[in-house]
Formats: structure tokens, sequence, C-alpha cells
């Protein structure tokens, strides 16, 4: 596609969408892609819980993670969607001459921006619940694929993290100090912290498999 604002994930394939954002456009950017790693991390819940034997005590927790995982794909790729348009309006917005109007265009733009990399952060921290009990009880020979996926989780919350930390950094560019950001805006505030504290949940569900992995070494020993 030759016009940058048709990369959608909705309307390109995984070589178009890649190739656009590998441009230097920042629409799609980093935002974007923590969507798609989430909606990467919500396929791989889906895979397990399917490969995942339904038996009675378990059928309808399997049957509700498979739900929740496919509403969680579609919504995290429309999320990387509107942070490819909140980026537009941020590229937009640095382009205007210095002045009131750029400050106010400037500020509009942060906390958009914000606010959509705190939703994703909120759809990403609660998926870790269902990847946590499928770690536990979903099918042992798929256990590789719960590792993956809590990889591409933790991508998708480390980069709402980042990107809701520094846009809201931005704000400073507008005029406004951190402690007036922190006093304005204390729900995306907090949500820098909340993901913090998932990304460690994270890496300790992640260290909790890997005993089951073969006990190999960076040197080659075993």
């Amino acid at each position: 596609m030759s016009d940058v604002e048709e990369i959608t994930t909705q309307r390109s394939t995984v070589d178009e969408w890649t190739e656009g954002l590998a441009q230097s456009t920042g629409s799609p950017g980093g935002g974007a892609g923590a969507g798609v790693m989430l909606g990467i991390a919500a396929s791989l819940t889906s895979m397990v819980a399917g490969y995942t034997e339904a038996d009675p005590e378990r059928r309808d927790r399997l049957s509700a993670i498979l739900t929740r995982a496919e509403t969680l794909r579609q919504s995290a790729l429309h999320l990387a969607d509107d942070d490819a348009t909140a980026s537009r309006a941020f590229g937009a917005a640095f382009k205007l001459d210095q002045g009131p109007e750029r400050d106010e265009a400037i500020r509009e733009a942060a906390i958009g921006a914000a606010q959509t990399s705190a939703e994703l952060g909120d759809h990403a921290v609660a998926a870790i619940e269902d990847l946590s009990w499928l770690a536990d009880h979903g099918k042992r020979a798929v256990i590789a694929d719960v590792v993956v996926a809590f990889g591409a989780l933790r991508a998708a919350v480390a980069g709402a993290r980042t990107n809701a930390s520094f846009d809201l950094a931005t704000l400073k560019s507008s005029g406004s100090t951190l402690e007036e950001i922190h006093a304005q805006h204390p729900r995306l505030w907090n949500s820098v912290e909340t993901l913090t504290t998932a990304i460690e949940r994270i890496d300790a569900c992640t260290a909790s498999i890997d005993h089951r992995a073969a006990p190999t070494h960076a040197d080659g020993s075993t």
C-alpha cells in the first residue's frame, strides 16, 4: 500500500503492516506494535486452551478463557489501529508553529495517546490470570507456546507502560510540570506503576515454567 494511513491491522496483510511499521512515519509505531503483540498473546492463549482437554472440572473455565481470548484478540488489534491514529495526531501537533495552538494540540495528542496505551495495558493485565492458569493446567505438550504467549504479553505490557509514561512526559512540552501532570491525570499516572507490577508478575510466571525445559546453559553444558 502506498498510503501509510491505509495501513491497518484489519485491512493489511502481515507483510504490508510490518512494512508500514518499518517506515519512519511513526504510524503505525511502537504503541501499535504493542497492540499487535497483545493480539498474538491472545491468539496463543486461545490455541493452548483449544488443545487442552476439557474434563468436567475444566470445561467451564476453558470455555470462558476461549471467549475472553477471542474478544481480547479483536480488541487488541483495534487498539493497535487506535494508537496509529493517535501517532498521526502527535505528528501533526508537533508540525504546528510555536504558540498556544501548538501547545494545546500537543497536550490533547499526548493525553489521547496515553489513554490508548493505558487501555491497552488494562487489557493486557487482565490476560495474565488466564495465561497463568494455562501454565498450570494447560496441555503440557504446548507449554512452550504458553511461554511465547507470556513473552508477547510482556512486550505488550512493557510497550503500554513505556508509551504511557513518555506520553505524560510530553505534556511538559506544553508547559505543565510533572506535579501538575500527576494531579491532573492520576489514573494515567498510576497506570504506569500498575504496568510495572504486571511486568514483574509476568516474569515470575515465566520463571516458574522454566524448570520444565531442558537444563541447558549458555555455555553449552547440561
